[in-house]
């Protein structure tokens, strides 16, 4: 003989140490025409499963493993193996049962039940361990016929051998399974069953003799033959065994384990290793569940010939095990694993039974293989790359499928070192049932009510188990293997995720996801919140987000993983419309929070006021304790809308214009909507329901890519800064830094510069002092309490002393006016005044509207906006200024806003800022 091209000892699948390719069979997946009939029970599910589990195993793995690891051991292993298989057959029933299962067996359900991802990774694994494994077993049909231990020692040897002449043998057995699924599966199915009667018959056989046979010395292979490089240096070995019948002291040698050196490959035998071997004969569970799309009812059949085939595999490979154990000397076991045969009442039987077998198992692979790449085609998930594989004939074969997964067979007889690839083969096996195991559990774990499938014997623990033995068996057949086949089914997950289309099959990570968020949300308990574990949760309100995406995407860095909202209110009656306007535009703002990449909810209402509509989303907005505590309003000014996503000189981020509400002609926030005495109204019942309130001017042309790039010949070269004046400038007589607000401010400052982006900006903090007050006592003692805050901020004083002389100007003025005035008019204005200090009292109000809002000059708020101005060198990317409270009589609403007007003229990018909540303490 020459020598062997493949490195591949006689018995290649028998003696595997660490690996063995399961039959999966995957037969038709494509959906037949109505003229074919479909299979029943045994035909579809029953005789595939038996096939897929007995393969070659049945007849060279048990004295393998009873004469290495004794009887007893043997047994255990089996037991352990067929409980793991058996904790996936309980959830493939289980998904089978679960609704109409469509053509693709595992593949199918996988990605049914996972998603695209990861079904495809899996659907690409599934596949490829078929074609390998088709490989394999043609492989192993020529290497039995030539390299069994009697044939390549023979004088009589007729075929000649070699590397070339084992190709042409096993690309001759490739073509005839080709031919066979090119047919169709309606033809191989008749094979299998002929097969299948074929090895039942042998296994008859094999019964038979174990007490028809007399006892017999047989004559054991030599080791020379399966290691040539031994070159009869190694240690002698007997050459003859003893078949010698039921005896009680061969029962009693046969008992325990006895690991030896392997005659066929010199490798010493442990617990793990015979065990990982003896697995790969427990596996071709899914043959049946494969079988789905050509079964008259796969949820009823399924369930019944799956376990129908376990029970039926588990009991004969016991039987087996003890009949060899009582019959068999150990030595016979260890040194011959064909031994079947010579104690066969006629020795071709088993050979025969080899050869069907092998048969069968490459034809199942490869038409398997075929099934799942014209399902993962028909999907569509990796584009036109796999498209001519959903080519089919009229009866429904997919022949182009099978032309392709025959190619592959092909380059995998042309690698020739099969060995390693086996290893992978049986790992990629291995993921595909903790797939499915994965996916029962996911489901499961879900609760979701269309999960009710008929088979409810399962439960998480068993796919959590099932899950557990198949990552123990991959790691114990080769921990190397088992790694990288993981990382490449990752790989596969993210080239999938990024480069295939988004599918309607349902994504079980959304029902995980809102089963876990209910949760979660039911344990957040409001009344322990704690102010060291604030953090903003904010309404944004936006009327036309075409012209908002400054705003939008500044207000997505203030949020500090808090909750953001983005509200929208649509003026109409529900009443006199023919259905909600606004459940067609759902669609696209949540494109347009995916286009801008932030992290936000869109809350749409229908109402009859822009008012009603703030005062629902403030009331309805959030779950639990996941509700808007801050209100972000655009400024009410005459600023004209411009789309940013459609002119890219206006803003970085370049579109098409979406479908849905984002239309330029709409208005901007609130303008043209609603009068300044409804948006001041807006202001007060934010402040009333205890929400914090922002008022954003100038961020219409807001770009945070320009805002934090200032060129660098500008004042400070090319610093970035914020800047932040925590003091109501509408109350020159009030000068408190340390009030609500004012903290309010600086937590928002704060939080803006932990943004990544914002890092590099530098506080600046503006003290406004009068000449006759401490200057450095006033700054010490805000920088002391900066400090206590973990806050980094440089603080600039800024005398105002003229401003304020403006201030007490216009008020001698006023009070010569008031006492000019008629008595009754007099009365009016002292009773008014009158009840809004008694409110500012009662609440201690230092950050509400003035009293005296009327002596406030146009000289006055035009000077403070000016020396906001002057104090910007160089100017700030942003400010955040004090927001006072409305003032009580909504008569003013108007002066209020107008007020608010001059103070933040030509300011640029500035935030109005007034907190109702405390949010900053010095505790731990």
């Amino acid at each position: 003989m020459g020598k062997n091209p493949y490195n591949i000892n006689s018995l290649f699948l028998a003696n595997l140490l660490s690996t063995d390719v399961p039959t999966i069979c995957c037969y038709n997946t494509a959906k037949l025409p109505a003229g074919i009939s479909k299979l029943s029970i045994f035909f579809g599910v029953v005789i595939p499963t038996l096939l897929s589990m007995f393969s070659v195993v049945v007849f060279l793995r048990i004295g393998f493993v009873v004469g290495q690891s004794g009887l007893c051991q043997a047994i255990a292993m089996f037991v352990v193996a067929y409980f793991i298989i058996c904790m996936t057959v309980l959830s493939v029933c289980a998904i089978s049962t679960n609704g109409a299962l469509d053509a693709g067996g595992a593949y199918y359900m996988i990605s049914r039940a996972l998603g695209p991802e990861f079904g495809g990774s899996i659907g690409i694994m599934f596949f490829l361990a078929n074609v390998c494994g088709s490989a394999l077993y043609v492989l192993l049909l020529h290497l039995v016929f030539f390299l069994d231990g009697t044939v390549a020692t023979s004088p009589y040897q007729i075929l000649p051998s070699g590397y070339w002449w084992s190709l042409l043998y096993a690309t001759g057995v490739a073509l005839l399974c080709l031919l066979v699924c090119l047919v169709g599966a309606h033809i191989y199915a008749k094979a299998t069953f002929l097969i299948f009667l074929v090895v039942m018959f042998v296994l008859g056989t094999i019964f038979i003799s174990f007490f028809a046979v007399r006892p017999r010395t047989i004559l054991l292979p030599s080791s020379a033959a399966f290691n040539p490089s031994a070159n009869g240096t190694g240690p002698s070995f007997p050459t003859t065994a003893n078949f010698t019948g039921f005896k009680l002291d061969t029962l009693r040698g046969n008992l325990w384990a006895d690991y030896t050196v392997d005659y066929t490959t010199g490798t010493m035998m442990t617990f793990a290793t015979v065990f990982a071997v003896m697995f790969n004969g427990c596996t071709g569970i899914m043959a049946g569940s494969n079988m789905s799309g050509d079964l008259k009812n796969p949820s009823y059949a399924i369930p019944r010939g799956t376990i129908t085939a376990v029970i039926f595999t588990f009991i004969i490979y016991n039987l087996l095990m003890a009949l060899v154990a009582c019959s068999c000397d150990r030595v016979l076991l260890q040194r011959d694993y064909s031994f079947l045969r010579d104690i066969n009442i006629w020795n071709p039987f088993v050979t025969i039974g080899v050869y069907s077998s092998t048969l069968s198992a490459a034809m199942s692979n490869l038409i398997g293989a075929s099934r799942i790449l014209y399902a993962l085609a028909r999907d569509d998930l990796f584009g036109k790359v796999l498209s001519p594989a959903k080519k089919t004939s009229h009866s429904g074969n997919p022949w182009v499928s099978v032309l392709i997964s025959w190619f592959l067979v092909q380059l995998v007889l042309f690698s020739g070192k099969l060995n390693t690839i086996a290893s992978i083969v049986t790992i990629f096996f291995l993921l595909v049932y903790a797939a499915v195991d994965l996916a029962c559990l996911a489901l499961e774990w879900a609760s979701a009510p269309n999960f009710r499938p008929t088979f409810r014997y399962f439960t998480w623990h068993t796919c959590v188990l099932g899950i557990i033995g198949c990552a123990v068996m991959m790691f114990l057949i080769n921990a190397i293997y088992a790694s990288a086949s993981i990382a490449f089914m990752l790989l596969l997950l993210l080239l999938i995720h990024y480069l295939s289309p988004t599918s309607s099959w349902g994504y079980i990570s959304q029902a995980l996801i809102f089963h876990q968020v209910r949760k979660y949300l039911l344990m957040l308990d409001v009344r322990k919140d704690h102010v060291k574990f604030w953090r903003p949760q904010v309404l944004l309100m936006v009327s036309n987000p075409r012209s908002s995406i400054g705003l939008i995407t500044f207000i997505n860095d203030i949020k500090k993983s808090g909750l953001y909202v983005l509200g929208h209110v649509q003026l109409g009656d529900l009443n006199t419309l023919p259905s909600d306007p606004l459940q067609s535009q759902y669609d696209s703002w949540l494109s347009l929070v995916d286009q801008l990449n932030i992290k936000a909810f869109v809350n749409l209402t229908l109402a009859d006021s822009v008012r009603h509509g703030v005062q629902h989303l403030l009331f309805i907005s959030g779950l639990g304790g996941m509700r808007p505590n801050t209100l972000v309003l655009g400024f009410y000014d005459d600023c004209l809308p411009k789309d940013k996503l459609i002119d890219p000189s206006l803003s970085t981020s370049q579109s098409t214009d979406p479908p849905g509400p984002f239309q330029l002609e709409q208005p901007p926030l609130f303008h043209f909507v609603l009068g300044p005495q409804e948006y001041v109204a807006i202001i007060a019942d934010a402040m009333k329901m205890l929400k914090n309130v922002v008022l954003a001017r100038y961020f219409n042309n807001f770009d945070r890519a320009q805002a934090l790039s200032p060129p660098s010949s500008s004042p400070g070269k090319g610093a970035v800064y914020v800047d932040v004046w925590p003091v109501n400038l509408l109350r020159p007589d009030s000068c408190s830094y340390v009030d609500t607000c004012s903290l309010f401010l600086l937590q928002l400052a704060c939080i803006l510069n932990m943004v990544r982006a914002w890092r590099k900006a530098k506080l600046r903090l503006f003290l406004c002092v009068e000449g006759g007050r401490s200057v450095r006592g006033s700054e010490e003692k805000l920088g002391q309490l900066l400090k206590e805050l973990r806050i980094k901020a440089q603080i600039y004083t800024v005398p105002w002393d003229q401003q304020v002389a403006l201030h007490w100007q216009r008020q001698n003025d006023w009070g010569k006016k008031q006492r000019s005035q008629s008595p009754d008019t007099a009365t009016d204005e002292k009773k008014l005044r009158a009840d809004e200090e008694e409110e500012e009292n009662e609440d201690d109000y230092v950050n509400s509207f003035p009293s005296n809002a009327t002596r406030l000059s146009d000289d006055y708020l035009s000077a403070v906006n000016k020396l906001i101005l002057d104090q910007a060198r160089p100017p700030p990317a942003v400010r955040f200024l004090y927001l006072p409270r409305p003032p009580a009589d909504t008569r003013r609403y108007t002066a209020y806003l107008r007020q608010l007007e001059l103070l933040t003229q030509d300011l640029g990018p500035t935030l109005l800022i007034h907190g109702v909540t405390p949010v900053i303490t010095t505790d731990l």
